[in-house]
């Protein structure tokens, strides 16, 4: 089994790695997914992954050597351990395969290839676990062994093929699952945080194979009547522990990935329409109340509202043949029509706001200002490119109010 022994020359922190890591971020991913799991229980895929990565935290809970310890003592059957920790990590390979081949070709419902590859290897690997405890029942495994099972009780007969079984059936599980995603990551359409998610998660699939390649070749030197037992016991456990982590990290990365990036636009939105939100808060009163506790999504749509709501009675003072000429002159100078159309219509809110403008004309469109909010705010950080074009249109501003930098 691929556990570390219950030895006191086991160092600690090596037992931490091989089993509390993986597990802490094997959480960390089922709980950032349950909340989208339990508000939309009914779709079948997130209920998939919930069921991998619980699988996946249970293996490691149960293959810690205290674990197999407590769970042989508590059921009074030597080795008792073994067949439950190889149907969980079978029940794992077997929920992982099945979400990819979902996620991969559709719902069940929508697509015949994945109802006909649902039904194969739910009804493989269900059988794989049948076939692994009439294995044991039938196996005499008097002693109980906590680091080296797997190759201490190689050539038992029953016990035999129930090592052989469990890797097979995980070998398979991986390769499949590696191809699958490395398949999957080459299409177009995909976003960078998915892309990224999916390569960890097929390296993580990869590195599995080598778990399983360091068992098969211990438990075939134990057959050959050699002894190639730290493959099993040394190498195994913390190569299954860095794939469950980059596993985890895949599972994990797509979402929060794309959250945390959602958050940085919406954080940049809101810091770049700052300099816009306090030249109309001097002109036009207190903006709305600040609170940490309000998401960030939120603190942006109330500074938008309040923008908005401040800009629409002050597009009635707005010069609009001053805007105009802002407009030619900022072309003039040099500047791209976007940032030529934000400098001249933060000439125009200036004007307004400190000279009160002589009215606006009929042709002026107060939903120009509305559409160029973010223009003007980034107009109104380049304080001298707008003094250059308040010059150049003819402006003349006023010591009353202070451009925000």
């Amino acid at each position: 089994m691929s556990t570390l022994a219950l030895d006191p020359s086991v160092p600690l922190s090596r037992l931490y790695i091989s089993f509390w890591v993986p597990t802490a971020l094997l959480t960390a991913a089922l709980l950032l997914k349950l909340p989208t799991i339990i508000r939309l229980w009914r779709d079948p895929l997130l209920r998939a992954v919930g069921g991998v990565l619980l699988f996946a935290c249970t293996v490691f809970v149960f293959c810690m050597p205290s674990m197999i310890h407590r769970v042989n003592a508590l059921t009074g059957v030597p080795n008792f351990a073994a067949p439950w920790c190889y149907s969980l990590i079978t029940a794992n390979c077997g929920a992982g395969l099945l979400f990819i081949v979902t996620w991969r070709n559709g719902l069940p419902e929508r697509s015949a290839v994945t109802r006909r590859a649902t039904w194969w290897i739910v009804s493989g690997y269900a059988a794989v676990v049948v076939a692994l405890w009439v294995l044991f029942a039938l196996a005499d495994v008097p002693v109980e062994r906590v680091r080296d099972l797997d190759t201490y009780y190689a050539r038992t007969p029953f016990m035999r093929e129930e090592i052989l079984l469990y890797l097979l059936a995980h070998t398979v599980a991986c390769a499949l699952s590696s191809r699958l995603i490395w398949d999957w990551t080459r299409d177009r359409g995909l976003d960078a945080w998915l892309r990224w998610g999916l390569r960890l998660l097929g390296a993580g699939y990869a590195l599995s194979l080598l778990y399983d390649a360091s068992k098969v070749t211990a438990v075939v030197a134990r057959w050959v009547g050699g002894e190639s037992d730290w493959l099993s016991t040394d190498l195994a456990p913390p190569v299954a522990s860095l794939s469950a982590i980059l596993l985890a990290a895949g599972f994990i990365l797509p979402h929060a990935g794309q959250a945390l990036h959602d958050r940085y636009r919406t954080g940049l939105a809101h810091h770049r329409l700052g300099p816009l939100y306090r030249l109309l808060r001097s002109a036009s009163g207190p903006g709305p109340r600040f609170s940490l506790r309000a998401p960030a999504e939120l603190r942006l749509t109330r500074r938008e509202t309040y923008i908005r709501d401040a800009l629409l009675p002050l597009a009635r003072r707005v010069d609009a043949d001053l805007t105009r000429r802002a407009y030619a002159a900022a072309i003039d100078l040099g500047h791209p029509v976007e940032r030529a159309r934000g400098l001249a219509a933060a000439v125009g809110v200036l004007d307004a706001i400190e000279n009160g403008g002589p009215g606006r004309t009929a042709d002026l469109d107060p939903t120009g200002l509305l559409r160029d909010i973010s223009a003007i705010s980034a107009a109104l950080r380049r304080p001298k490119d707008l003094a250059t074009v308040r010059a150049s249109a003819g402006a003349t501003p006023t010591a009353s109010v202070r451009v925000p930098e």
